[in-house]
């Protein structure tokens, strides 16, 4: 069996709802910014599904 990757798409890879974790990026955002900053190191390093 294949181990699972993560693609972008956090949500489908625990299985959850996307909103979920977008509320979550809102909170930690409100929270000094942290939320951001892993966003959009996320984004960059995270790679596409292909």
């Amino acid at each position: 069996m294949e181990p699972k990757r993560l693609y972008r798409g956090v949500a489908e890879y625990f299985n959850i709802d996307p909103t979920l974790v977008r509320l979550g990026l809102i909170l930690f955002a409100c929270l000094g910014g942290s939320g951001v900053l892993g966003y959009i190191i996320a984004a960059i390093v995270i790679p596409e599904e292909p």
